[in-house]
């Protein structure tokens, strides 16, 4: 399917990327001769060979006026995870939400001749940069099409799989009912600011996981966009939550950092921390998550912990979050909990508790199942559920 390969050395490095590829990204053949079959570097135009071919880096498609990236090709090694997530066979019916073409030339190769695969993107200049790769690749006969995602591509539909390649805030109900009675949705889901790749399939009205991973897109635009609050306590703290049910008051919240932290050990090891992360951010009530800037935590301010985000417990007054120390006795890490504010000692416990309960019965990977149900939620909903405009989210650890 693929045009003659013209750029000397993309062979070399296309073989190397697949080889990386298959030490734990890669399961299936299907899947290793799709990436060995497309020239990624068409889809990538201007950028160095190297960086096409880095299975850990994505590649800049698109920037906005600020010089904050809108569309990237995303990394190999997350493409390889996903479609291996979404099981993509021949004669298929593929329809995938976030274009830059490649992704949807490696579907292309997955489905073959008597499949078809649709890519769709609400930025007309992606639409038509990704339309010319997949000709100049040899792959004309991708669909592609401006939309905003939200609504679907229903003239194409049913679709037995729907792969979405930015991160999505909510499942819009075009998804949903866009899906053959055994289709299956992935999507990379934000909760609290973290981001998870989730295998949905149809389950009734509703979606079940098969598998998740931890991922990262550009966000979703349009009607789809994120519905996030975000609260500076000073220069370079800031407080996010996307529940509308957790207060953050700013001022309050500030005074806390003002006042003597509070440390508290859970005599269990740290480790598997994006399995950890998921569950605290699942599970945490007044759930939040804390951001701080290197300034802040070299003036001892804020544990490091919170230089990428950490989930965070919050009270109208006060604060927890986690943290780590060395501790030869659990593995090499423990972890631990940091609170401020007057309702520190309660919040840490109940932070404590969470960390020595997810080490005692969830310490693995692939415990959590994710659900869910389109609709209004219930009333009262359940406290660890996401609350969503077009439903809720549920996770339960097995």
């Amino acid at each position: 399917m693929t045009a003659i390969d013209d750029a000397p050395g993309a062979d070399v490095l296309r073989t190397a990327m697949v080889r990386e590829l298959r030490k734990d990204a890669i399961t299936s053949e299907n899947v290793a001769s799709a990436f060995a079959a497309v020239p990624r570097h068409r889809f990538a135009p201007g950028a160095d060979l190297e960086l096409a071919y880095a299975i850990r880096s994505t590649v800049p498609v698109k920037k906005d006026e600020h010089g904050l990236e809108t569309s990237v090709m995303s990394a190999a090694h997350l493409q390889a995870v996903m479609l291996e997530q979404a099981g993509v066979e021949p004669g298929m019916n593929v329809l995938e939400i976030g274009s830059n073409g490649y992704n949807a030339a490696l579907i292309q190769e997955l489905v073959g001749g008597r499949g078809q695969v649709t890519t769709v993107d609400i930025d007309a200049d992606v639409v038509k940069q990704a339309r010319t790769c997949l000709d100049d690749a040899g792959y004309g006969q991708v669909r592609t099409v401006i939309a905003d995602a939200e609504g679907g591509v229903p003239d194409g539909a049913p679709y037995d799989r729907i792969i979405v390649t930015v991160a999505a805030w909510d499942i819009p109900p075009a998804w949903i009912n866009g899906l053959t009675e055994k289709g299956r949705l992935i999507v990379p889901l934000t909760v609290c600011g973290t981001t998870r790749a989730i295998a949905l399939d149809r389950d009734g009205d509703g979606l079940v996981s098969s598998s998740y991973c931890l991922s990262r897109f550009v966000p979703m635009q349009g009607e789809g966009v994120a519905r996030e609050r975000s609260v500076m306590l000073r220069d370079g703290v800031a407080v996010q939550s996307d529940d509308p049910r957790t207060s953050l008051n700013a001022e309050a919240l500030n005074d806390a950092l003002n006042s003597p932290r509070l440390v508290r050990w859970s005599g269990e090891a740290y480790d598997l921390p994006d399995e950890l992360e998921l569950y605290l951010t699942i599970n945490l009530p007044n759930r939040a998550r804390l951001h701080a800037s290197q300034d802040v935590v070299g003036q001892e301010v804020v544990e490091a912990s919170a230089l990428l985000g950490v989930p965070a417990l919050v009270s109208k007054d006060s604060i927890a979050y986690r943290t780590r120390r060395e501790n030869a006795d659990t593995g090499g890490f423990e972890s631990g909990v940091i609170a401020h504010g007057p309702q520190a000692e309660e919040l840490a416990e109940q932070y404590v508790d969470l960390l020595q309960r997810w080490a005692r019965d969830y310490r693995r990977r692939g415990a959590a199942t994710f659900r869910y149900l389109p609709g209004p939620a219930p009333t009262p909903p359940p406290e660890a559920a996401v609350l969503r405009r077009h439903g809720i989210v549920t996770v339960t650890w097995a």
